[in-house]
Formats: structure tokens, sequence, C-alpha cells
């Protein structure tokens, strides 16, 4: 008796992306268009310019990027409180804050200024930086992780006020006398401007480029 051998579906053939087939989705409006099949690469639905990738999108980034950097080291040399009495004049940095949550007992108070004003900042500095060497490098390392990388960055942005809100409660929670004065320093807009530089950075990240550098390979 003749066996019949077990049936094999055919290999699925390799995925190509949008760009390689010459479509663009217009980044005003989404529609899915043919690049070349319209004049001047305008959207026919909204007109906006269509782009295959958002345009210079690397050295946007790393311009935003260094800024950022730059407007770190006043953010947390400069004060972000001077607080005058009648005779006594007191200025804070962030980590001066911290300093004296901690050594009043407000453990908790201090972790959450240096989690949301040093450490998640940081990260988001430093991963975007990762990401932008990866793809200069043409890294094919890994593209899945770090595309989720990037959408973490992303998602930790939308909540980058929070840093500027525990600097609020610093300044709240300082005790002052009755005729003091409180201002807010110098350090304290540096430190919003690091907050706003770096969510410009990663909006003018396009993570659809570490799977231009990946290629097919998927680890």
């Amino acid at each position: 008796m003749k066996t019949v051998p077990p049936y094999r579906p055919p290999p699925e053939p390799p995925m190509s992306s949008a760009i390689a087939r010459g479509l663009v989705s217009c980044h005003a409006c989404g529609l899915l268009s043919q690049l070349a099949g319209h004049e001047r690469g305008h959207c026919p639905r909204c007109h906006a310019r269509l782009h295959a990738r958002k345009p210079d999108s690397i050295s946007r980034t790393w311009a935003l990027l260094i800024l950022a950097y730059i407007l770190y080291i006043p953010a947390n040399m400069l004060p972000i409180l001077e607080s005058r009495a009648l005779l006594t004049a007191e200025s804070n940095t962030i980590m001066s804050g911290i300093l004296m949550f901690w050594e009043t007992g407000s453990w908790m108070i201090a972790a959450l200024v240096f989690i949301a004003s040093i450490v998640v900042p940081l990260t988001k500095l430093f991963a975007l930086t990762w990401l932008l060497l990866s793809v200069q490098l043409r890294s094919r390392s890994r593209p899945y992780q770090r595309t989720q990388l990037y959408r973490m960055i992303d998602f930790i942005g939308r909540w980058s006020m929070l840093d500027i809100y525990v600097v609020a409660l610093t300044v709240t929670l300082v005790q002052v006398g009755s005729l003091a004065s409180i201002q807010v320093g110098s350090g304290a807009l540096a430190f919003g401007a690091v907050v706003v530089v770096t969510m410009l950075a990663v909006h003018t990240f396009d993570p659809r480029l570490i799977w231009d550098a990946a290629g097919t390979q998927h680890d």
C-alpha cells in the first residue's frame, strides 16, 4: 500500500517593507500612498508632503540629544530654589534637596525625587544615545528589542512632566519662615528645558531606521 507523504505548506515568502514597494504612510493623516505615483510626493487626501522616513531624523535627534546633555549639567549644578529669610539666604540644588529629605527621615520623598529627577532623565538620554549609535553602525542585532526600548522611552516621555512636578514638590516642602520669600532658581528652568528637549529628541527619532539597518534578520 502506497503511503501518502504528510502535507507540508510551502515556505512563506520573505516579508518586504512598505518602502521596498514604494509605499509610504502620510505623517499627517495616515493614508498609505504610492510615493512615485503622485506629483511632487504629496498626499492625495490632505496634500501634506510625503516622506518615506522622517527627514534628517538622525542629525536632528543628535542635535537635540547633545543639547539635552549640555542642559543637564546646569540643571543639576544650579539651584532650583532660592529662599531668603530676614537675615539668612539659602539655595538648594536637586541633589541637596534629595540629601535634605534623606537626612530628615523623608526617605520615600528622597527616593521619588532621585528617581524622577536623576535616574529617569539619564536613562532616557543613555537609551536614546544607544539607539542612535546602533542605527548609525547599522547593527543587525535584536531589532525587536530595540523597538520595544524606543516604545518604552516614548511612553516614559508622556510622563516626563512628573519631573517638573517633583521639583515643585521639593519647593513646596521646604520649610520657610513667615517672613521668608521663595524664588525659583535657574536650575529649575534648565531642568524643564532638559525634559522638553528630550521629548523632542524622542519625537524626531524614526524607529523604522532600526529595521532598515537590520534588513531581514530577526534576532
